[in-house]
């Protein structure tokens, strides 16, 4: 059984990846959709043409990875696709932060995201595709949002590396790297987006074009997906160094 897995698949740029693929995966026979929200997942799977499954889990939850893990040892899918676009971030002042919610970022945004990585690989083959949600935050140190572009920079940093071990397995990693989306991260990460500078709100990009960008840079082989001029000056303008090692430079 071919599948394509989705992380973060009740809203915003999770439900939006699940919509693309829909109309244009070749041989995949499901897409599982994972998230918290029932509601949400079984509305959205009942709009698909793919079959679908909706997987409410909590990705944080360590039993819950465990049972996850489970399932795809008693399935054995071959996994054509993984999107891995659950994430949380909060707009504020490192100390003014709860330990929660910084925990709850790092817990998520990275932990999480490195589990459902390692759990999955081994059921890719040849032609798969891992897409990992980064984030333009990822180049540069942003002040107010220190462990939500911590975590995104990880995030690119994994998905770099990985595509240079994997490439004699013919997987495609991409890291999806925008600017701001919109999308309901953006209200709980900026209070209803009352903190949004006006820079930002000039340059969000669509939620759709973002995804459409990011599956077509995908099936390119492409590693970083970048959409919209001012997150790609940003990208050639810090990243230009990193590149040249990761070209010439071996461990």
């Amino acid at each position: 059984m071919n599948i394509a897995i989705v992380t973060g698949a009740s809203s915003g740029m999770g439900r939006e990846f699940a919509l693309q693929l829909d109309s244009c995966l070749g041989k995949t026979d499901e897409i599982w959709l994972l998230s918290r929200s029932r509601e949400s997942l079984e509305e959205l799977s009942l709009s698909l043409k793919t079959k679908s499954r909706a997987v409410v889990i909590d990705l944080t939850d360590d039993k819950a990875l465990l049972q996850f893990e489970e399932v795809l040892a008693i399935q054995n899918p071959q996994i054509t696709v993984l999107v891995n676009c659950a994430g949380v971030g909060t707009h504020k002042l490192f100390a003014k932060h709860s330990r929660d919610e910084i925990e709850a970022m790092i817990q998520l945004n990275i932990v999480a995201l490195t589990r459902m990585t390692m759990l999955c690989l081994p059921y890719m083959r040849k032609g798969s595709k891992l897409i990992q949600i980064s984030s333009g935050a990822a180049f540069v140190p942003q002040e107010a949002f220190a462990v939500y572009a911590a975590s995104k920079a990880y995030v690119y940093s994994l998905s770099r590396a990985l595509e240079r071990e994997l490439s004699g397995r013919g997987i495609t990693i991409t890291a999806v790297c925008p600017g701001p989306v919109n999308t309901p991260f953006l209200d709980k990460a900026y209070e209803n987006g009352s903190g949004l500078s006006p820079l930002k709100k000039i340059t969000m990009a669509k939620t759709s074009c973002v995804v459409k960008k990011a599956i077509a840079d995908s099936r390119r082989g492409r590693s970083v997906s970048l959409c919209g001029l001012p997150v790609k000056v940003l990208y050639l303008s810090t990243q230009s160094v990193q590149n040249m090692i990761m070209r010439f430079w071996k461990p």
